[in-house]
């Protein structure tokens, strides 16, 4: 008895067991894209991350992840979720996948951590749909793994599992920061210097300034010139003979209104004329 309880305490479950054999296996022959690490107080639980291949739209981006083991494992599947906006999963939502818990049917008890997370990555890089899936475009894709790298150093758990990473954030969040910057501000800055030049040429609004500066036929830059004034003066001459228009037409209105008054004056005479003389008639006889 004594014995068997001893071999029984030295025993150790059977998903703790394959944990740290898929946890030895993928430290010695790493996956490409991707790294995964258990929880320290809880084997049960991995956080993953995957870092978008060259030829995706998610390259540049770092996807944070969880495995959620059942006690049951290898013979039960784990549930798998994404952290980190992407543009092809919902956030903190269980992954309907083939090596998830929502197919147990369709799950094989060989299958080890590293199989799980490149059967995520391959679906990740597809655009079937699935319960968990979203649509998105490519430029959306883009900017989400611009942002994944600020989002990421937000989550203890990332930070403290994987830190390597962590620093390659850190070196690569200012230039990625400025790109966006200087992305977004590119097409203003380029139009306010354009107005600033032009304007400080005395070049009218509405005229191309590098045109005018020589960018273009100088005969054609006069004529731009030309036009603009010419523009000016029409829309100024135009404006001053609708308000002459509008006048007469409002003068005529009123003496049109004058002579309806007065013809509705005279009718009205000429039928008290007519009933007063009808009266005068009736009483005679």
């Amino acid at each position: 008895m004594s014995s068997s309880s001893a071999s029984g305490g030295r025993k150790q479950p059977t998903a703790v067991s394959r944990m740290k054999q898929d946890y030895m296996r993928l430290k010695r022959d790493p996956l490409p894209y991707i790294t995964a690490e258990p929880l320290p107080n809880n084997i049960l639980e991995w956080h993953y991350c995957v870092k978008g291949p060259e030829d995706s739209p998610y390259y540049g981006g770092y996807y944070h992840g969880t495995l959620l083991f059942p006690r049951e494992f290898p013979f039960k599947p784990p549930s798998i979720y994404m952290l980190t906006p992407n543009g092809r999963f919902k956030t903190n939502t269980r992954l309907c996948l083939s090596i998830s818990d929502f197919h147990p049917d369709t799950w094989n008890p060989t299958w080890c951590v590293g199989t799980i997370l490149t059967g995520l990555l391959s679906f990740m890089l597809e655009s079937t749909p699935t319960l968990g899936s979203i649509e998105s475009s490519t430029y959306e894709k883009q900017m989400y793994a611009q942002k994944s790298l600020a989002f990421n150093l937000r989550n203890s758990n990332f930070c403290e599992l994987f830190p390597e990473m962590v620093e390659e954030i850190k070196l690569r969040l200012p230039a990625t920061q400025g790109s966006a910057g200087a992305a977004g501000g590119s097409a203003s800055s380029s139009t306010g210097a354009k107005k600033a030049n032009g304007q400080a040429n005395g070049v009218p609004l509405g005229v191309d300034a590098n045109l005018v500066a020589g960018g273009g036929n100088p005969q054609n830059a006069a004529d731009a010139v030309d036009g603009a004034g010419a523009g000016q003066a029409d829309t100024a001459n135009g404006g001053g003979a609708a308000a002459l228009q509008n006048s007469a037409r409002n003068s005529y209105l009123n003496w049109q209104s004058v002579y309806s008054n007065l013809v509705i004056i005279i009718c009205f005479a000429i039928f008290a004329l007519i009933v007063n003389y009808v009266i005068k008639n009736l009483n005679q006889e």
